[in-house]
């Protein structure tokens, strides 16, 4: 871990003639704290939009029986992960290339890494889509569906990664969007596909007003319309010239460096949110272990926690293009301002998230269960996690910090030991100790700490003031 970089700022970035600045000129000009605020505003609406799409789509899943519902249960976690990898991982990478392209001036090379990214997506996209249309019911079925619910499962999965594209597309277009400062034009496309989601769900999978009842499959278009609609969206505000950058057919031609470039970051992005999601799964397979209340309690409490994600997320998409734009326009000590004042609003969130989980624990557990056992099992959890929430949003301010310094590796290596010493220890204390659930949860909890351990020292020591 070394330095950070040190290159001429670029005239062409940089037109003090004009009183007006632009996106890129205020990321590297304005307040940094004002602008990271207003950049991460329009990102708080895109989040409650995602929350609102898996809240409202199980339940309108759940409309069409028990056996609809658990077969869509085995296929939508894996499409949240084609979600969050487009979003999270290729989408970060391309965000990323693009802010690091504006801040030096290169706004020719921005556009290339923008076409770079969508050829990506679309490579990407043909190729899940090709191995869950062929081997999607074999999965399901490993996975525990059989009957009505494979069906259910097949039917929605035929559906959903046949139109995959438009997932990929989306969120990589406003990705490209994220990094030349514009977080309101993605925020809105985004809650507009919601809304389409919303309107259409119900409509297509009941029958409502002009539609006949589709079902399952109803539910399934409702949600590639929603993704197809923002996609659109995207795509016109591009296309009509509003942004400086600048879509080119000729850009699309293959470029290993700019693949590479937004693989460096968008690859090491996206093992970040399979791993997240095998913690995920680690940790409840333990827990269940000890019975189905405290799983119960267990799963209740946790979602306090994952909120803080997509939360910290909102924050974390400005983080990105304004360390990059400034680490491509050279300015080394503006880029450790922002990492630290990223940082100190993440620690924030995890205040907030905190306080809620010590103060407000039977209240949170009270909207889930009303079984005494399952609100004192998530009381008790919440009561342990509350104190570590700062710290994890610590680790989730300088992830987002190093990915923006062109630094992946290290939250890389962060979740990896998370995930190892998780794996590691929970597996002991369950399968060979047999120990008590008291003792899982300090593992689970001592892996939170390590995660956000080696963020805070490599972070001191990257984003640190030289001598």
């Amino acid at each position: 871990m070394t330095d950070i970089p040190t290159e001429p700022l670029k005239d062409s970035v940089t037109n003090t003639l004009n009183p007006v600045l632009s996106p890129t000129e205020k990321m590297l000009q304005g307040p940094i704290l004002t602008t990271l605020l207003r950049l991460s505003a329009p990102n708080v609406g895109e989040a409650v939009a995602r929350v609102a799409f898996i809240a409202f789509d199980a339940v309108f899943i759940g409309w069409l029986g028990t056996e609809a519902l658990a077969g869509v249960s085995i296929v939508f976690p894996i499409f949240l992960i084609m979600q969050m990898m487009s979003a999270s991982g290729l989408g970060t990478g391309t965000a990323a290339a693009v802010a690091r392209a504006l801040g030096a001036g290169e706004q020719k090379d921005a556009g290339i890494v923008a076409a770079q990214g969508l050829l990506l997506a679309v490579l990407v996209a043909a190729f899940f889509s090709l191995l869950f249309l062929l081997f999607g019911s074999a999965i399901y079925q490993w996975l525990g569906a059989e009957g009505a619910s494979l069906e259910a499962a097949n039917t929605y999965s035929t559906i959903v990664f046949g139109g995959i594209l438009l997932v990929w597309l989306m969120n990589v277009l406003a990705n490209i969007l994220r990094g030349t400062g514009n977080m309101l034009i993605p925020a809105s496309a985004i809650v507009i596909g919601e809304a389409f989601h919303l309107a259409l769900a119900p409509a297509l999978i009941l029958g409502w007003g002009p539609f006949p009842a589709f079902g399952i499959s109803g539910a399934a278009i409702a949600i590639l319309s929603s993704y197809g609609a923002g996609a659109l969206l995207l795509l016109t505000y591009l296309l009509m010239g509003k942004s400086i950058i600048r879509l080119s057919w000729r850009n699309f031609k293959p470029s290993g460096p700019h693949m590479r470039e937004i693989l460096g970051i968008g690859g090491f992005a996206s093992l970040n949110v399979l791993q997240t999601q095998m913690i995920l799964i680690l940790s409840t397979g333990f827990i269940a272990t000890y019975g189905q209340t405290l799983l119960a309690g267990y799963g209740a409490a946790n979602r306090l926690e994952l909120l803080q994600i997509p939360v910290t997320f909102a924050l974390g998409s400005a983080v990105i293009t304004m360390v990059a734009t400034n680490l491509g326009a050279g300015q080394q000590d503006r880029v450790r301002q922002i990492a630290w004042y990223g940082t100190g609003i993440s620690i924030a969130i995890g205040l907030l998230f905190g306080a809620a989980a010590l103060l407000a624990a039977e209240q949170w557990m009270g909207l889930f269960s009303e079984d005494p056992e399952v609100i004192s099992a998530g009381v008790l959890y919440l009561t342990w996690i509350g104190p570590l929430l700062p710290l994890l949003g610590a680790g989730l301010g300088l992830t987002f910090a190093l990915f923006g310094a062109n630094k992946p590796l290290i939250p890389f290596l962060a979740i990896t030991s998370r995930l190892i010493l998780l794996a590691l220890a929970g597996w002991v204390v369950v399968h060979v100790w047999e120990g008590p659930v008291f003792t899982l949860i300090m593992v689970i909890l001592g892996a939170i700490g390590l995660f956000a351990a080696i963020l805070i020292i490599a972070g001191v020591r990257f984003f640190r003031q030289p001598n």
